[in-house]
């Protein structure tokens, strides 16, 4: 979703890599710098997500799906044409020129710094014309950008999983997601025990239900509904959105991913 103007923070990013540490990492990084980041494990699994999620911006581990660079560009421009940000294998300049040519915005050789490609995704962002939204649903406000959520003008403080949960279920607003796409929207995961979604989003309900009625509701034998309810002062609104503020390149990851010496990378 396109808004205009010069804004850059904030995007929604997919992130696509087999390795649960990488992608976990990456995501960690763009959390941090205000990014909406989610993950999953593969191009397959992504290509199934692209028109619930609507990412504005890609980072696809070539590594992972087997292939060098250009591959894995090819695949991407067939379906979108979303900035794209691969990580490649190779440090060779010719290999990163062949991928550049054939449609990424950026390529990334491994070892990578992650507050680097965080800048690089805000700077990609930017230059597009990309942000996160605003949205108002009835009482609750979310702030996709901030990472913040109101609820009838009183902040819920929410965990990276939970908001995450919650922006998932804005998107899909009185739609029934199954437990089993929801695994895959918010954690990646294609294959894993339901009871993870179950925790959390009993959790989610009962921060949320702190402050007003319940809003995620269950479909008995289909899974899960946000069902929004009127906002206390001016009744029920339409959502709408708006250009959050500005972020910043977090430096606290200023460390080299190496896959090798996994300890070497602070997640902070």
């Amino acid at each position: 979703m396109s808004t205009g103007g010069q804004v850059g923070n904030g995007a929604r990013v997919l992130v696509v890599s087999g390795d649960d540490f990488l992608s976990e990492a990456i995501v960690h990084a763009l959390r941090n710098d205000n990014h909406v980041a989610e993950r999953t494990a593969s191009w397959r699994s992504a290509e199934r997500l692209l028109p619930d999620l609507r990412p504005q911006l890609l980072v696809i581990d070539a590594e992972s799906e087997g292939v060098d660079a250009r591959p894995v560009v090819d695949r991407v421009r067939i379906v979108t044409d979303v900035p794209l940000v691969v990580l490649s294998p190779s440090a060779e300049l010719e290999d990163r020129l062949v991928a550049l040519r054939a449609g990424a915005d950026e390529v990334m050789a491994k070892p990578f710094v992650l507050s680097e490609l965080a800048c690089k995704v805000t700077a990609l962002t930017r230059r597009n014309g990309y942000a996160s939204p605003v949205i108002e649903l009835g009482d609750l406000v979310i702030d996709e950008a901030a990472h913040t959520v109101k609820r009838q003008g009183t902040t819920v403080e929410l965990t990276a999983i939970e908001f995450a949960l919650l922006a998932t279920f804005s998107r899909h607003r009185s739609q029934v997601l199954s437990k089993t796409q929801l695994l895959t929207m918010v954690w990646g995961f294609d294959d894993h025990k339901v009871n993870l979604v179950e925790v959390h989003v009993s959790a989610l309900r009962r921060k949320l239900e702190a402050a007003g009625p319940r809003i995620i509701h269950t479909v008995r034998g289909a899974g899960y509904a946000l069902r929004p309810v009127e906002a206390p002062e001016a009744g029920a609104r339409p959502a709408r959105e708006q250009a959050p503020g500005r972020g910043r390149c977090d430096a606290r990851h200023d460390r080299a991913f190496r896959p090798l010496r996994r300890r070497s990378l602070a997640l902070t």
